[in-house]
Protein backbone atom coordinates (compact mmCIF):
# COMPACT_ATOMS: atom_id res chain seq x y z
CA UNK A 1 0.00 0.00 0.00
CA UNK A 2 1.37 3.17 -1.26
CA UNK A 3 1.15 5.71 1.85
CA UNK A 4 1.42 9.76 1.22
CA UNK A 5 2.04 12.14 3.72
CA UNK A 6 1.08 16.26 3.03
CA UNK A 7 3.14 18.25 4.89
CA UNK A 8 2.67 22.33 4.66
CA UNK A 9 5.88 23.74 3.91
CA UNK A 10 6.52 26.48 1.62
CA UNK A 11 2.98 25.52 -0.32
CA UNK A 12 4.37 22.14 -1.63
CA UNK A 13 3.36 18.91 -0.44
CA UNK A 14 6.13 16.10 0.63
CA UNK A 15 5.71 12.38 -0.41
CA UNK A 16 7.00 9.60 1.89
CA UNK A 17 9.01 6.78 -0.34
CA UNK A 18 6.69 3.63 -0.64
CA UNK A 19 7.14 0.76 1.07
CA UNK A 20 9.25 -1.57 -1.07
CA UNK A 21 9.47 -5.62 -1.14
CA UNK A 22 12.59 -6.80 -2.92
CA UNK A 23 12.24 -10.40 -4.29
CA UNK A 24 15.16 -12.87 -4.18
CA UNK A 25 16.45 -15.76 -5.26
CA UNK A 26 19.69 -16.06 -3.80
CA UNK A 27 21.59 -15.76 -0.91
CA UNK A 28 24.04 -12.64 -2.15
CA UNK A 29 20.44 -10.99 -3.72
CA UNK A 30 19.16 -11.25 -0.11
CA UNK A 31 22.08 -10.00 2.11
CA UNK A 32 22.06 -6.82 -0.84
CA UNK A 33 18.45 -6.55 -0.54
CA UNK A 34 18.45 -6.52 3.36
CA UNK A 35 21.49 -4.11 3.21
CA UNK A 36 19.27 -1.56 0.98
CA UNK A 37 15.75 -1.99 3.49
CA UNK A 38 13.93 0.46 5.09
CA UNK A 39 11.94 0.46 7.84
CA UNK A 40 8.35 -0.79 6.33
CA UNK A 41 10.61 -2.79 3.93
CA UNK A 42 10.18 -6.62 3.16
CA UNK A 43 12.81 -8.89 1.73
CA UNK A 44 10.72 -11.97 -0.23
CA UNK A 45 12.46 -15.22 -0.33
CA UNK A 46 11.98 -17.25 -3.59
CA UNK A 47 9.86 -20.42 -2.91
CA UNK A 48 11.95 -23.31 -3.30
CA UNK A 49 14.71 -25.51 -1.43
CA UNK A 50 17.71 -23.25 -0.27
CA UNK A 51 20.53 -25.04 0.58
CA UNK A 52 23.47 -23.87 2.93
CA UNK A 53 21.67 -21.00 3.27
CA UNK A 54 23.64 -18.50 6.34
CA UNK A 55 21.25 -16.15 6.87
CA UNK A 56 22.56 -13.00 8.12
CA UNK A 57 19.25 -10.34 8.68
CA UNK A 58 20.84 -7.25 10.19
CA UNK A 59 19.07 -4.59 9.74
CA UNK A 60 16.76 -1.66 11.93
CA UNK A 61 13.45 -1.01 11.74
CA UNK A 62 11.44 1.21 14.04
CA UNK A 63 8.46 0.53 16.53
CA UNK A 64 5.47 0.30 14.21
CA UNK A 65 7.67 -0.47 11.32
CA UNK A 66 9.93 -3.39 10.98
CA UNK A 67 11.86 -4.39 8.55
CA UNK A 68 10.72 -8.35 6.96
CA UNK A 69 12.30 -10.96 5.96
CA UNK A 70 9.19 -13.23 4.52
CA UNK A 71 8.93 -16.29 2.39
CA UNK A 72 7.17 -15.86 -1.18
CA UNK A 73 4.39 -18.90 0.80
CA UNK A 74 4.92 -19.45 3.58
CA UNK A 75 5.88 -23.31 4.10
CA UNK A 76 7.01 -23.33 0.25
CA UNK A 77 10.80 -21.94 1.13
CA UNK A 78 12.61 -25.07 2.72
CA UNK A 79 15.92 -24.49 4.23
CA UNK A 80 18.14 -27.58 4.46
CA UNK A 81 22.07 -28.31 4.52
CA UNK A 82 23.93 -25.97 6.54
CA UNK A 83 21.50 -23.45 6.80
CA UNK A 84 20.88 -21.42 10.06
CA UNK A 85 19.95 -17.59 10.45
CA UNK A 86 20.69 -14.89 12.63
CA UNK A 87 17.97 -11.93 13.31
CA UNK A 88 20.39 -8.84 14.38
CA UNK A 89 19.15 -5.76 14.89
CA UNK A 90 15.91 -4.21 16.14
CA UNK A 91 12.04 -4.37 14.66
CA UNK A 92 12.79 -7.23 12.45
CA UNK A 93 10.36 -9.87 11.66
CA UNK A 94 11.10 -13.48 10.18
CA UNK A 95 7.69 -14.57 8.58
CA UNK A 96 7.11 -18.25 7.07
CA UNK A 97 10.55 -19.96 6.61
CA UNK A 98 11.04 -23.85 7.34
CA UNK A 99 13.70 -25.46 8.39
CA UNK A 100 13.90 -28.90 7.44
CA UNK A 101 16.14 -32.17 7.29
CA UNK A 102 19.13 -30.01 7.57
CA UNK A 103 22.16 -30.65 10.01
CA UNK A 104 24.32 -28.10 11.84
CA UNK A 105 27.63 -29.03 13.96
CA UNK A 106 27.32 -26.49 16.69
CA UNK A 107 26.10 -23.59 17.15
CA UNK A 108 22.35 -22.46 16.81
CA UNK A 109 19.57 -22.67 14.07
CA UNK A 110 18.33 -19.44 14.64
CA UNK A 111 19.58 -16.96 16.70
CA UNK A 112 18.44 -13.47 18.12
CA UNK A 113 21.72 -11.59 17.95
CA UNK A 114 24.79 -10.97 15.38
CA UNK A 115 27.54 -11.49 17.88
CA UNK A 116 27.89 -11.48 21.31
CA UNK A 117 27.79 -7.79 21.46
CA UNK A 118 25.15 -7.17 18.85
CA UNK A 119 21.57 -8.59 20.86
CA UNK A 120 18.64 -8.27 18.85
CA UNK A 121 15.49 -6.52 20.52
CA UNK A 122 11.63 -5.76 19.73
CA UNK A 123 12.20 -8.68 17.06
CA UNK A 124 9.81 -11.74 15.54
CA UNK A 125 10.46 -14.88 14.87
CA UNK A 126 6.98 -15.87 13.53
CA UNK A 127 4.74 -18.62 11.22
CA UNK A 128 7.78 -20.82 10.70
CA UNK A 129 9.50 -23.98 11.59
CA UNK A 130 11.89 -26.11 12.53
CA UNK A 131 11.57 -30.31 11.58
CA UNK A 132 13.72 -32.90 11.83
CA UNK A 133 17.24 -30.71 11.96
CA UNK A 134 19.32 -33.30 13.18
CA UNK A 135 23.01 -34.03 12.52
CA UNK A 136 24.13 -37.84 11.87
CA UNK A 137 25.30 -38.10 15.81
CA UNK A 138 22.80 -37.97 18.97
CA UNK A 139 25.69 -36.10 20.93
CA UNK A 140 26.29 -33.19 18.63
CA UNK A 141 24.82 -30.17 20.48
CA UNK A 142 23.38 -26.97 19.11
CA UNK A 143 20.25 -25.31 19.87
CA UNK A 144 17.48 -24.91 17.68
CA UNK A 145 16.43 -21.31 18.73
CA UNK A 146 18.07 -18.95 20.88
CA UNK A 147 16.40 -15.54 22.14
CA UNK A 148 19.11 -12.98 23.24
CA UNK A 149 18.25 -9.27 23.68
CA UNK A 150 14.92 -7.72 24.66
CA UNK A 151 11.15 -8.08 24.27
CA UNK A 152 11.35 -10.38 21.25
CA UNK A 153 8.69 -13.00 20.06
CA UNK A 154 8.18 -16.69 19.03
CA UNK A 155 5.17 -16.90 18.03
CA UNK A 156 3.03 -19.26 15.74
CA UNK A 157 5.95 -21.82 15.23
CA UNK A 158 6.50 -25.64 14.56
CA UNK A 159 9.53 -27.63 16.64
CA UNK A 160 9.28 -30.86 15.90
CA UNK A 161 11.68 -33.98 15.71
CA UNK A 162 14.95 -32.96 17.79
CA UNK A 163 16.53 -36.17 18.18
CA UNK A 164 20.19 -34.71 19.35
CA UNK A 165 21.48 -33.02 22.36
CA UNK A 166 20.72 -29.12 23.47
CA UNK A 167 17.61 -27.75 24.21
CA UNK A 168 15.05 -27.23 21.60
CA UNK A 169 14.63 -23.52 22.06
CA UNK A 170 16.62 -21.60 24.88
CA UNK A 171 16.20 -17.84 26.30
CA UNK A 172 19.91 -16.08 27.10
CA UNK A 173 20.25 -13.77 29.84
CA UNK A 174 22.71 -10.86 29.69
CA UNK A 175 25.90 -10.71 32.27
CA UNK A 176 25.86 -8.60 35.10
CA UNK A 177 26.58 -4.78 34.71
CA UNK A 178 24.59 -5.28 31.60
CA UNK A 179 21.67 -7.93 32.87
CA UNK A 180 18.32 -6.55 31.98
CA UNK A 181 15.04 -8.72 31.90
CA UNK A 182 14.46 -9.93 28.56
CA UNK A 183 10.53 -9.69 28.60
CA UNK A 184 9.92 -11.93 25.37
CA UNK A 185 6.95 -13.25 24.32
CA UNK A 186 6.48 -17.25 23.81
CA UNK A 187 3.60 -18.12 22.11
CA UNK A 188 0.79 -19.80 20.12
CA UNK A 189 3.99 -22.60 19.38
CA UNK A 190 3.42 -26.09 18.59
CA UNK A 191 6.48 -28.32 20.33
CA UNK A 192 6.32 -31.68 19.11
CA UNK A 193 7.90 -34.96 19.43
CA UNK A 194 11.09 -35.60 21.12
CA UNK A 195 12.19 -38.90 22.03
CA UNK A 196 14.53 -39.63 25.61
CA UNK A 197 17.97 -38.17 25.07
CA UNK A 198 18.69 -40.58 27.55
CA UNK A 199 20.18 -37.59 29.85
CA UNK A 200 20.38 -34.03 30.59
CA UNK A 201 20.07 -31.20 27.55
CA UNK A 202 16.57 -32.57 26.29
CA UNK A 203 14.34 -30.26 27.28
CA UNK A 204 12.00 -28.30 24.81
CA UNK A 205 12.30 -25.09 26.27
CA UNK A 206 14.86 -23.72 28.70
CA UNK A 207 14.70 -19.93 30.35
CA UNK A 208 17.96 -19.06 31.84
CA UNK A 209 21.08 -20.48 33.22
CA UNK A 210 22.14 -21.86 36.25
CA UNK A 211 24.86 -18.77 36.57
CA UNK A 212 21.99 -16.38 35.88
CA UNK A 213 19.60 -17.61 38.10
CA UNK A 214 19.30 -15.44 40.28
CA UNK A 215 18.20 -12.73 38.22
CA UNK A 216 14.29 -11.62 36.96
CA UNK A 217 13.79 -12.40 32.59
CA UNK A 218 10.04 -11.57 33.34
CA UNK A 219 9.28 -14.27 30.03
CA UNK A 220 5.41 -15.33 29.42
CA UNK A 221 4.93 -18.77 27.78
CA UNK A 222 1.47 -18.96 26.55
CA UNK A 223 -0.79 -20.69 24.52
CA UNK A 224 1.56 -23.29 23.61
CA UNK A 225 1.08 -27.63 22.88
CA UNK A 226 3.77 -29.57 24.04
CA UNK A 227 3.04 -32.98 22.88
CA UNK A 228 4.92 -36.20 23.36
CA UNK A 229 8.30 -33.93 24.94
CA UNK A 230 10.24 -36.71 26.06
CA UNK A 231 13.55 -35.92 25.58
CA UNK A 232 13.98 -35.42 29.44
CA UNK A 233 12.12 -34.90 32.90
CA UNK A 234 12.37 -31.46 32.38
CA UNK A 235 10.46 -30.57 29.57
CA UNK A 236 10.22 -26.52 30.79
CA UNK A 237 13.19 -25.85 32.71
CA UNK A 238 12.84 -22.43 34.46
CA UNK A 239 16.17 -21.07 35.92
CA UNK A 240 15.40 -17.19 36.23
CA UNK A 241 13.13 -15.25 38.15
CA UNK A 242 9.67 -13.45 37.48
CA UNK A 243 8.76 -15.78 34.65
CA UNK A 244 4.75 -16.82 34.12
CA UNK A 245 3.41 -20.32 32.34
CA UNK A 246 0.09 -20.07 31.62
CA UNK A 247 -2.72 -21.39 29.31
CA UNK A 248 -0.45 -23.94 27.49
CA UNK A 249 -1.42 -27.88 26.89
CA UNK A 250 0.87 -31.05 27.87
CA UNK A 251 -0.16 -33.73 26.23
CA UNK A 252 1.53 -37.57 26.24
CA UNK A 253 4.40 -36.16 27.17
CA UNK A 254 7.27 -37.47 29.78
CA UNK A 255 8.40 -34.81 31.63
CA UNK A 256 7.33 -31.60 33.80
CA UNK A 257 7.22 -27.94 33.82
CA UNK A 258 10.24 -27.63 36.30
CA UNK A 259 10.85 -24.39 38.27
CA UNK A 260 14.47 -25.47 38.79
CA UNK A 261 15.62 -22.39 39.91
CA UNK A 262 14.90 -18.67 40.40
CA UNK A 263 11.87 -17.10 42.33
CA UNK A 264 8.38 -16.17 42.02
CA UNK A 265 7.11 -17.71 38.89
CA UNK A 266 3.36 -18.21 38.34
CA UNK A 267 2.26 -21.37 36.83
CA UNK A 268 -1.56 -20.79 35.88
CA UNK A 269 -4.46 -22.48 33.69
CA UNK A 270 -2.00 -24.83 31.89
CA UNK A 271 -3.90 -28.43 30.71
CA UNK A 272 -1.22 -31.08 31.63
CA UNK A 273 -2.80 -34.06 30.15
CA UNK A 274 -0.93 -37.19 30.62
CA UNK A 275 -2.78 -39.37 28.73
CA UNK A 276 -1.82 -42.89 30.81
CA UNK A 277 1.87 -41.77 29.52
CA UNK A 278 4.71 -43.53 31.49
CA UNK A 279 6.53 -40.34 33.40
CA UNK A 280 4.07 -38.48 32.50
CA UNK A 281 3.91 -35.60 35.60
CA UNK A 282 2.94 -31.77 36.52
CA UNK A 283 4.99 -28.81 37.97
CA UNK A 284 8.16 -29.44 40.05
CA UNK A 285 8.97 -26.72 42.60
CA UNK A 286 12.33 -25.62 43.69
CA UNK A 287 12.98 -21.85 45.00
CA UNK A 288 11.09 -19.17 46.63
CA UNK A 289 7.73 -17.17 46.10
CA UNK A 290 6.31 -19.39 43.59
CA UNK A 291 2.41 -19.20 42.42
CA UNK A 292 0.81 -22.34 40.97
CA UNK A 293 -2.80 -22.05 40.85
CA UNK A 294 -6.08 -23.18 37.85
CA UNK A 295 -3.87 -26.15 36.44
CA UNK A 296 -5.73 -28.93 35.25
CA UNK A 297 -4.10 -32.35 35.46
CA UNK A 298 -5.16 -35.76 34.13
CA UNK A 299 -4.26 -39.15 34.03
CA UNK A 300 -0.98 -38.52 34.52
CA UNK A 301 1.39 -41.78 35.91
CA UNK A 302 4.64 -40.07 37.50
CA UNK A 303 5.01 -40.11 40.97
CA UNK A 304 7.80 -38.57 43.55
CA UNK A 305 9.75 -36.01 41.49
CA UNK A 306 7.22 -36.72 38.30
CA UNK A 307 3.73 -36.10 40.53
CA UNK A 308 1.11 -33.82 39.77
CA UNK A 309 2.73 -31.25 42.07
CA UNK A 310 6.45 -32.32 43.66
CA UNK A 311 7.93 -29.67 46.72
CA UNK A 312 11.68 -30.66 46.29
CA UNK A 313 13.79 -30.39 49.48
CA UNK A 314 16.97 -28.12 49.65
CA UNK A 315 20.62 -27.61 49.83
CA UNK A 316 21.98 -25.64 52.93
CA UNK A 317 23.79 -23.04 51.44
CA UNK A 318 23.10 -24.40 47.97
CA UNK A 319 25.55 -23.29 45.29
CA UNK A 320 23.01 -21.93 41.95
CA UNK A 321 23.40 -25.49 40.54
CA UNK A 322 22.01 -27.24 43.17
CA UNK A 323 18.45 -27.02 44.97
CA UNK A 324 17.53 -23.68 46.47
CA UNK A 325 14.94 -24.13 49.68
CA UNK A 326 11.45 -23.80 48.93
CA UNK A 327 10.03 -21.16 50.45
CA UNK A 328 6.96 -18.75 50.42
CA UNK A 329 4.88 -21.22 47.71
CA UNK A 330 0.69 -21.37 47.15
CA UNK A 331 -0.51 -24.56 45.32
CA UNK A 332 -4.06 -23.35 44.69
CA UNK A 333 -7.34 -23.59 43.06
CA UNK A 334 -6.38 -26.69 41.49
CA UNK A 335 -7.87 -30.23 40.14
CA UNK A 336 -6.39 -33.35 39.47
CA UNK A 337 -8.05 -36.59 37.95
CA UNK A 338 -7.07 -39.86 38.07
CA UNK A 339 -3.18 -39.17 38.53
CA UNK A 340 -0.66 -41.60 39.93
CA UNK A 341 0.38 -38.99 42.93
CA UNK A 342 -1.24 -35.72 43.38
CA UNK A 343 1.09 -34.12 45.50
CA UNK A 344 5.18 -35.27 46.35
CA UNK A 345 6.31 -33.38 49.43
CA UNK A 346 10.06 -33.01 50.34
CA UNK A 347 11.14 -35.19 47.43
CA UNK A 348 14.71 -35.62 47.53
CA UNK A 349 15.40 -35.73 51.06
CA UNK A 350 19.01 -36.88 51.86
CA UNK A 351 21.49 -36.25 54.34
CA UNK A 352 23.36 -32.94 52.13
CA UNK A 353 19.79 -31.98 50.47
CA UNK A 354 17.89 -31.35 53.97
CA UNK A 355 16.41 -28.35 54.02
CA UNK A 356 12.29 -29.22 54.21
CA UNK A 357 10.36 -26.89 52.50
CA UNK A 358 9.16 -23.96 54.60
CA UNK A 359 5.35 -22.00 54.54
CA UNK A 360 3.66 -23.80 51.91
CA UNK A 361 -0.12 -23.02 51.19
CA UNK A 362 -2.23 -26.02 49.50
CA UNK A 363 -5.30 -24.39 49.36
CA UNK A 364 -8.69 -25.24 47.18
CA UNK A 365 -7.62 -28.33 45.44
CA UNK A 366 -9.60 -31.00 44.36
CA UNK A 367 -8.28 -34.15 43.30
CA UNK A 368 -10.25 -37.48 42.78
CA UNK A 369 -7.68 -40.21 42.33
CA UNK A 370 -7.84 -44.03 43.08
CA UNK A 371 -4.28 -44.68 43.21
CA UNK A 372 -1.75 -44.71 46.34
CA UNK A 373 -1.62 -41.89 48.86
CA UNK A 374 -2.72 -38.33 47.72
CA UNK A 375 -0.29 -36.47 49.19
CA UNK A 376 3.47 -38.18 50.16
CA UNK A 377 5.72 -37.02 52.08
CA UNK A 378 9.39 -38.03 52.31
CA UNK A 379 10.42 -35.24 54.31
CA UNK A 380 7.70 -32.61 56.45
CA UNK A 381 7.57 -29.51 55.38
CA UNK A 382 7.55 -26.54 58.01
CA UNK A 383 4.75 -24.15 57.95
CA UNK A 384 2.56 -26.57 56.03
CA UNK A 385 -1.26 -24.99 55.90
CA UNK A 386 -4.11 -26.89 54.11
CA UNK A 387 -7.26 -25.11 53.25
CA UNK A 388 -10.31 -26.30 52.25
CA UNK A 389 -9.31 -29.02 49.63
CA UNK A 390 -11.47 -32.07 48.40
CA UNK A 391 -9.66 -34.95 48.20
CA UNK A 392 -11.70 -38.56 47.47
CA UNK A 393 -11.08 -42.04 46.05
CA UNK A 394 -8.05 -42.94 48.42
CA UNK A 395 -6.18 -42.53 50.96
CA UNK A 396 -5.06 -38.66 51.70
CA UNK A 397 -1.52 -39.55 53.02
CA UNK A 398 -2.49 -36.68 55.58
CA UNK A 399 -3.62 -37.56 59.47
CA UNK A 400 -6.90 -35.76 60.68
CA UNK A 401 -6.43 -32.42 58.89
CA UNK A 402 -9.01 -29.49 58.87
CA UNK A 403 -8.55 -28.26 55.17
CA UNK A 404 -9.12 -31.27 53.96
CA UNK A 405 -12.47 -32.58 53.17
CA UNK A 406 -12.76 -36.12 52.25
CA UNK A 407 -15.84 -36.00 50.36
CA UNK A 408 -16.53 -37.06 46.89
CA UNK A 409 -16.80 -33.94 45.17
CA UNK A 410 -19.37 -34.90 42.30
CA UNK A 411 -17.49 -34.35 39.04
CA UNK A 412 -19.17 -34.86 35.49
CA UNK A 413 -17.49 -35.20 32.14
CA UNK A 414 -17.71 -32.94 29.68
CA UNK A 415 -15.99 -33.93 26.61
CA UNK A 416 -12.78 -35.23 28.35
CA UNK A 417 -12.74 -32.44 30.85
CA UNK A 418 -14.21 -33.09 34.65
CA UNK A 419 -16.41 -30.24 35.78
CA UNK A 420 -18.18 -30.14 39.16
CA UNK A 421 -21.86 -30.54 38.80
CA UNK A 422 -24.27 -28.20 40.13
CA UNK A 423 -24.46 -30.37 43.20
CA UNK A 424 -21.33 -30.75 44.05
CA UNK A 425 -19.96 -30.17 47.31
CA UNK A 426 -16.58 -27.52 46.22
CA UNK A 427 -19.29 -24.85 45.06
CA UNK A 428 -18.83 -21.92 46.62
CA UNK A 429 -16.58 -24.02 49.20
CA UNK A 430 -13.25 -22.01 48.55
CA UNK A 431 -11.42 -19.83 50.38
CA UNK A 432 -11.45 -16.39 48.37
CA UNK A 433 -7.65 -15.10 47.40
CA UNK A 434 -6.56 -11.92 45.49
CA UNK A 435 -4.38 -14.03 43.51
CA UNK A 436 -7.30 -16.16 41.77
CA UNK A 437 -9.95 -14.07 40.93
CA UNK A 438 -10.65 -16.29 37.65
CA UNK A 439 -10.55 -19.78 36.54
CA UNK A 440 -8.70 -22.12 33.91
CA UNK A 441 -11.75 -21.28 31.76
CA UNK A 442 -11.00 -17.44 31.89
CA UNK A 443 -14.36 -17.23 33.89
CA UNK A 444 -14.81 -14.40 36.95
CA UNK A 445 -15.32 -16.30 40.19
CA UNK A 446 -17.89 -14.87 42.33
CA UNK A 447 -17.53 -13.58 46.19
CA UNK A 448 -17.36 -17.43 46.92
CA UNK A 449 -15.01 -19.23 45.14
CA UNK A 450 -15.30 -22.81 43.96
CA UNK A 451 -12.11 -25.35 44.87
CA UNK A 452 -10.91 -26.34 42.00
CA UNK A 453 -9.64 -24.84 38.42
CA UNK A 454 -13.00 -24.48 37.37
CA UNK A 455 -15.80 -22.25 38.74
CA UNK A 456 -19.34 -23.15 37.84
CA UNK A 457 -20.23 -20.36 35.92
CA UNK A 458 -22.88 -20.09 32.57
CA UNK A 459 -20.22 -17.00 31.01
CA UNK A 460 -18.61 -17.85 27.47
CA UNK A 461 -15.28 -20.50 27.63
CA UNK A 462 -12.28 -18.52 27.03
CA UNK A 463 -9.52 -20.73 27.21
CA UNK A 464 -9.76 -24.61 26.59
CA UNK A 465 -6.75 -27.46 25.97
CA UNK A 466 -4.76 -26.78 23.04
CA UNK A 467 -4.97 -29.76 19.84
CA UNK A 468 -2.31 -29.65 17.19
CA UNK A 469 -4.60 -27.92 14.79
CA UNK A 470 -4.59 -25.02 17.10
CA UNK A 471 -1.09 -24.10 16.93
CA UNK A 472 1.97 -23.09 14.70
CA UNK A 473 2.03 -22.40 11.31
CA UNK A 474 -0.83 -23.28 9.32
CA UNK A 475 0.92 -24.83 6.41
CA UNK A 476 2.54 -27.35 9.40
CA UNK A 477 -1.02 -28.98 9.73
CA UNK A 478 -1.15 -30.59 6.55
CA UNK A 479 -3.69 -30.44 4.00
CA UNK A 480 -5.83 -29.50 7.20
CA UNK A 481 -6.26 -25.77 6.18
CA UNK A 482 -7.74 -26.18 3.07
CA UNK A 483 -11.06 -27.99 4.25
CA UNK A 484 -14.12 -27.14 4.71
CA UNK A 485 -14.91 -26.32 8.34
CA UNK A 486 -18.69 -26.74 7.52
CA UNK A 487 -17.84 -30.91 6.55
CA UNK A 488 -15.60 -31.36 9.32
CA UNK A 489 -16.66 -33.97 11.52
CA UNK A 490 -16.02 -34.14 15.27
CA UNK A 491 -12.54 -35.07 16.28
CA UNK A 492 -12.91 -38.08 18.54
CA UNK A 493 -14.15 -39.99 15.43
CA UNK A 494 -10.41 -40.52 14.44
CA UNK A 495 -7.89 -41.40 16.38
CA UNK A 496 -4.93 -44.05 16.36
CA UNK A 497 -3.29 -46.86 18.49
CA UNK A 498 -0.19 -46.79 19.68
CA UNK A 499 0.81 -43.56 18.98
CA UNK A 500 4.21 -43.13 18.74
CA UNK A 501 4.27 -46.02 17.03
CA UNK A 502 7.08 -48.25 15.58
CA UNK A 503 5.95 -50.53 12.86
CA UNK A 504 2.32 -50.36 12.08
CA UNK A 505 -0.59 -48.11 13.53
CA UNK A 506 -3.83 -48.90 13.92
CA UNK A 507 -6.42 -46.31 12.96
CA UNK A 508 -9.76 -46.33 14.38
CA UNK A 509 -12.71 -44.15 12.86
CA UNK A 510 -16.32 -43.44 12.49
CA UNK A 511 -17.33 -44.65 9.42
CA UNK A 512 -19.56 -42.58 7.46
CA UNK A 513 -21.94 -43.93 4.21
CA UNK A 514 -19.60 -43.51 1.06
CA UNK A 515 -16.57 -44.53 0.15
CA UNK A 516 -13.90 -44.09 2.84
CA UNK A 517 -10.26 -43.51 1.97
CA UNK A 518 -7.41 -43.46 4.75
CA UNK A 519 -4.22 -42.31 4.01
CA UNK A 520 -0.98 -40.96 5.25
CA UNK A 521 0.94 -37.69 4.44
CA UNK A 522 4.44 -36.70 5.37
CA UNK A 523 5.26 -32.92 5.99
CA UNK A 524 5.58 -31.83 2.63
CA UNK A 525 2.07 -33.23 1.83
CA UNK A 526 2.97 -36.15 0.04
CA UNK A 527 1.26 -39.20 0.36
CA UNK A 528 2.91 -42.18 1.99
CA UNK A 529 0.32 -44.74 2.45
CA UNK A 530 -3.32 -45.73 1.92
CA UNK A 531 -5.76 -47.93 2.68
CA UNK A 532 -9.46 -47.68 0.42
CA UNK A 533 -12.44 -49.13 1.10
CA UNK A 534 -15.42 -49.84 -0.59
CA UNK A 535 -18.68 -47.56 0.39
CA UNK A 536 -20.45 -48.81 3.93
CA UNK A 537 -22.60 -48.23 6.04
CA UNK A 538 -22.21 -46.09 9.69
CA UNK A 539 -20.39 -48.01 11.97
CA UNK A 540 -16.95 -48.21 13.75
CA UNK A 541 -14.10 -49.36 12.13
CA UNK A 542 -10.47 -49.94 12.56
CA UNK A 543 -7.80 -50.24 9.70
CA UNK A 544 -3.82 -51.63 9.82
CA UNK A 545 -0.97 -49.73 8.26
CA UNK A 546 2.16 -50.86 7.57
CA UNK A 547 4.83 -48.16 7.67
CA UNK A 548 8.36 -50.04 7.57
CA UNK A 549 9.25 -47.65 4.46
CA UNK A 550 8.06 -44.75 6.80
CA UNK A 551 11.66 -42.60 8.26
CA UNK A 552 10.82 -41.80 12.09
CA UNK A 553 8.73 -38.44 12.07
CA UNK A 554 5.41 -36.32 12.06
CA UNK A 555 2.93 -37.27 10.08
CA UNK A 556 -0.90 -36.53 9.20
CA UNK A 557 -3.68 -39.63 8.73
CA UNK A 558 -6.39 -38.49 6.95
CA UNK A 559 -9.62 -39.87 6.97
CA UNK A 560 -11.38 -38.85 4.03
CA UNK A 561 -15.86 -39.88 2.22
CA UNK A 562 -18.15 -38.04 -0.20
CA UNK A 563 -19.23 -35.69 2.82
CA UNK A 564 -16.31 -35.09 5.19
CA UNK A 565 -12.60 -35.29 5.69
CA UNK A 566 -10.71 -35.38 9.31
CA UNK A 567 -7.23 -34.55 10.21
CA UNK A 568 -4.75 -36.59 13.44
CA UNK A 569 -1.15 -36.09 13.65
CA UNK A 570 0.75 -39.33 14.30
CA UNK A 571 4.04 -39.93 15.42
CA UNK A 572 6.04 -42.71 14.46
CA UNK A 573 9.39 -43.78 15.96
Amino acid sequence: MRVILFLLCAGVPSVAPAQQERFVQTLDELHAAVRASEPGDAVVMANGTWIDAGIRFAARGVEGDSITLKAETPGRVVLRGRSSLRIDGEYLKVDGLWFDRGALSDGHVVQFRGSSSRLSHHSRLTNCAITNYNPPSVSTEYKWVSIYGTENRVDHCTFANKAHDGATVVVWLRDPPNAVPGRHLIDNNYFGYRPDLGKNGGESLRIGTSQRSMQDALVIVEHNLFEECDGEIEIISNKTGGNTFRYNTFRRSSGMLTLRHGNGAHVHNNFFLGEGKSGSGGVRIIGERHRVYNNYFQDLEGTGYRSAVSVLQGVPNSPLNRYFQVKDAIVAFNTMVNVRQAFALGVGSSSDQSLAPDSLLIANNVVVTEHGDIVDTDAQPTNLDYVANFFYGTDTGVEDNEGIFVRDPMLRLEGSFWRPSADSPVVDAGQPMLLVMTDIDGQQRDALPDAGADELASTPVLYEPLSAGDVGPDYMNIILHSYDPVLEVPQQTLAAFPNPFESTVTIRYEARPGLIKVAVFDLLGREVARHMEAPQSHGSRAVVLNTDHLAPGLYGVVLETNESRLFHTIVKR
